[in-house]
């Protein structure tokens, strides 16, 4: 199981155990939808960054943020598609090791690679 499962089934159970045991399917997509798009972001903006200051012009800021949001909308239906139906099902079923994040820790994850994203921007 892959980091983003783990991360995936922690949110998952906290919302299925929680207030939200009907939206917890939704909640957790989302969550590791912006969990990647945030770390696709921090990739995007350091190589960018890293480009400009290369000199080497590859594409302009417009077409690299609908780049960054079709790439976004592309994680969102992978993860709808990997993370609904029988495949979580029986990758619920295998976890044999149940670890538990707490839900600050959790949503800590993008909020930090974002903060890193926008650092980037400004630094370089």
């Amino acid at each position: 199981m892959t980091l983003f499962d783990q991360l995936f089934f922690n949110s998952f159970n906290h919302y299925k155990n929680g207030t939200y045991k009907k939206k917890a399917n939704t909640i957790a997509i989302l969550y590791i939808t912006i969990v990647q798009a945030s770390i696709l972001l921090v990739l995007g903006v350091f190589f960018a960054e890293f480009f400009h200051q290369m000199h080497v012009a590859t594409m302009t800021a417009t077409k690299a943020w609908v780049l960054f949001v079709l790439a976004s909308l592309i994680l969102y239906f992978k993860n709808w598609i990997q993370y609904s139906g029988k495949k979580r099902k029986i990758m619920n079923a295998n976890q044999k090791k149940k670890s538990s994040y707490g839900i600050f820790t959790l949503w800590l994850i993008p909020a930090v690679a974002i903060f890193l994203a926008v650092i980037f921007m400004k630094v370089f």
